[in-house]
């Protein structure tokens, strides 16, 4: 197999599975780990991977803080806060987790009828303010500046007592096969417990974060109720192995 071809392969490989074994490759295609230890850091080189040790992982860009956040793809987010708020029933409990899809969806969220909601996002409460019939209820802990949430004991042990309807779920990666990853342990291990607390559990995610795999793992994809896409002008992405997973997903 030519140099142009192993790349390829392990490229596409890298897409389907989210990750590369460099030993269990090179078995499988009977090669010396060497050469695909080389071929790695040569793509890695050429920004097309992330060198891990023992092989690779996607390429997931460095995430802006959250205000620089907040002006990506607005029209987008705009279309899933609307679908999302359509699932939000009068007397039921939600927890929003932080970001900047879910500020947006915390101001779309029904003004005529009561419910509340609960945070572990200062900012996602602050959107709150002024809203007519939402009773809030802000979960302490330590905060993690990058993603103005609150992480730790503290907020793990607030978030116990609570029971949710429904819990939007925000992630920087969403894969078929890996599922639902972000960048950090500790907000990974929060959003974990706020799932498992929840009888529901939605994400909202841009066309970017698809196919993407970040560090930490937060769910499964079974554990997923299911997910919102929204999509720009570059047109509808390929959902095939994501409902072939049992995911509900729908774009927007």
């Amino acid at each position: 197999m030519m140099t142009t071809e192993r790349k390829a392969v392990l490229i596409n490989r890298l897409k389907a599975e989210g990750r590369i074994v460099a030993k269990a490759f090179a078995e499988e295609f009977q090669l010396s780990e060497d050469t695909i230890r080389r071929d790695l850091r040569e793509l890695a080189a050429e920004g097309l991977l992330r060198r891990v040790h023992g092989g690779a992982l996607p390429v997931t860009p460095d995430l802006p803080d959250l205000g620089a956040r907040r002006a990506i793809a607005a029209d987008v987010k705009a279309r899933l806060a609307e679908k999302a708020a359509t699932l939000v029933k009068p007397g039921q409990l939600i927890f929003l987790d932080g970001g900047s899809t879910n500020a947006v969806l915390a101001r779309a969220l029904p003004r005529n009828f009561a419910f509340t909601v609960a945070t572990h996002s200062p900012t996602i409460a602050a959107e709150l303010e002024d809203h007519p019939t939402a009773d809030v209820i802000l979960i302490g802990g330590r905060l993690y500046k990058h993603s103005m949430v609150t992480t730790g004991a503290l907020a793990a042990e607030q978030i116990g007592g609570l029971r949710p309807d429904l819990f939007f779920l925000g992630v920087t990666g969403l894969h078929p096969r890996h599922g639902l990853t972000t960048g950090d342990a500790e907000e990974a291990a929060i959003k974990r417990r706020i799932a498992g607390q929840s009888a529901e559990t939605w994400t909202l995610v841009t066309a970017a974060k698809l196919d993407a795999v970040s560090p930490f793992q937060v769910l499964p994809l079974e554990a997923l109720t299911g997910a919102y896409v929204g999509v720009e002008d570059a047109g509808t992405p390929d959902l095939t192995d994501y409902r072939a997973a049992g995911l509900r997903i729908e774009t927007m």
